[in-house]
């Protein structure tokens, strides 16, 4: 997970050519499963992606051109960011059957 506050001064236009250039990167990735992100009204934003395993997500975390990206979201983008992850997640699934 990935919960980030965007600077004030953001360049809108390269933040949103960089958000799609990696999520078109990372679902071309071994071991991507999933990305969604979701803002609140005070502009806070909640990015999940789902990796099938530790190694696939550290190693998206690693990628060369994924790296720039972050270089340029600290530097230009970002006010502040957390990172949360879980290498042994308890998980609890719920589905309705239909009859």
């Amino acid at each position: 997970m990935f919960r980030n506050c965007k600077r004030a001064d953001i360049d809108a236009r390269a933040y949103a050519r960089d958000a799609q250039a990696m999520e078109e990167l990372a679902r071309r990735q071994p071991g991507f499963h999933s990305f969604k992100s979701y803002a609140g009204e005070d502009g806070e934003v909640i990015a999940l992606s789902e990796w099938a395993d530790e190694a696939s997500a550290r190693a998206w975390g690693r990628h060369a051109e994924h790296a720039a990206v972050q270089g340029r979201g600290r530097s230009g983008y970002y006010e502040n960011y957390t990172v949360f992850a879980c290498d042994s997640p308890r998980i609890h699934r719920f589905e309705r059957t239909r009859a």
